[in-house]
């Protein structure tokens, strides 16, 4: 059986990814349809050894496409994917626009593909926050062996979750830096090269920002509303892959031994934990790949049942692209989508 896959904001880096990536993975694909604003329109994207021209989302027909990787943002997704469902087609949103809907599934294959069934109600399926993502990839078999009661996250946000203006930035305000001329801030509210910024999303009532908010009630839909989360989201001037310092208490006793033995058994997971210089990953090393990389497993001393560890993934991949194109797959290898061509 092959599928007809459109791709909403083909032209973006995430859309650009989903294309690699179905290429890559060999997903079966009857077509490929790249979609963009009509600013795009005619733009060509690459698909495996192929060249696709972009076509407009707005007058797209969706009755005979069967797949639609939706990463055209928020407000476009609000607008696009009910009337891309209503049409018999699966979205699988990148967006946050879907996440906390009870009808949407949010999922992370190697946590909650059960959930993915539930699409039906909506044809919507929504991919997490790339920070939730490796998060999640790396607490689930934790918690099943443990517990978890509580975590403390801080990550270390690479700027193309931000988008490619943002990749752009970094790269203008660096070579602005070695050649002594003015450094302009637009994407960021501060200058990022060489600096770390505290902010990502907008401020809430309670000071914290949206994408802490996200971690915290993501977290609980995809794997348990138990869990107490705080985070704190800082954006660093690195290109790609985001990094996190987790801090995790159990209801029960775990050992680092015990976590390491877990993790390296994971689906998603590749643990790189030598106790010497060079023995973890950074986010340079990740980018491009598709595991969650997990580093510097240790115990906790200031808490009873604790752990911290160093989690690392390319958020263009399992944080976005990698994860929306792993859910099109539970679709078809739990025959939850039958292609159009094949049921008619």
């Amino acid at each position: 059986m092959a599928y007809k896959v459109a791709v909403a904001g083909a032209t973006g880096n995430v859309g650009r990814e989903m294309l690699d990536i179905l290429a890559e993975r060999r997903f079966p694909v009857s077509e490929v349809v790249p979609l963009a604003s009509s600013r795009s329109i005619g733009l060509e994207v690459s698909f495996g050894d192929k060249t696709l021209k972009c076509k407009h989302l707005d007058t797209y027909d969706f009755s005979d496409t069967d797949i639609c990787l939706m990463s055209a943002g928020g407000s476009v997704s609000k607008e696009w994917s009910p009337k891309i469902g209503a049409q018999g087609c699966v979205v699988i949103d990148n967006s946050s626009a879907w996440r906390m809907d009870p009808d949407v599934p949010l999922i992370v294959p190697e946590v909650n593909a059960d959930a993915t069934a539930g699409f039906t109600r909506k044809n919507i399926i929504a991919n997490p926050n790339c920070s939730t993502a490796q998060l999640v990839v790396a607490l689930k078999p934790l918690h099943d062996a443990a517990t978890i009661k509580r975590v403390v996250v801080s990550t270390y946000q690479s700027v193309s979750g931000a988008g490619k203006e943002a990749m752009d930035e970094l790269f203008a305000q660096t070579r602005s830096v070695f050649v002594s001329d003015p450094v302009e801030a637009k994407k960021f509210p501060k200058r990022i090269a060489f600096n770390l910024i505290p902010q990502i999303d907008v401020f809430m009532e309670d000071g914290f920002t949206k994408e802490e908010w996200k971690m915290v009630a993501e977290t609980k839909k995809i794997l348990d509303p138990k869990i107490k989360l705080v985070a704190t989201c800082v954006r660093v001037p690195v290109f790609i892959s985001h990094s996190e310092a987790v801090n995790i208490e159990f209801e029960n006793p775990i050992s680092a031994d015990e976590a390491r033995d877990i993790l390296r058994e994971a689906p998603g997971v590749l643990v790189i934990d030598k106790r010497e210089p060079g023995g973890y990953i950074t986010p340079h090393e990740a980018a491009g790949e598709d595991a969650t990389y997990i580093s510097r497993i240790r115990e906790d001393p200031t808490v009873d049942n604790g752990l911290v560890l160093w989690c690392v993934s390319d958020n263009l991949r399992k944080g976005a692209a990698l994860n929306a194109v792993q859910i099109a797959e539970v679709l078809m290898n739990r025959k939850l989508l039958t292609p159009k061509k094949a049921a008619a």
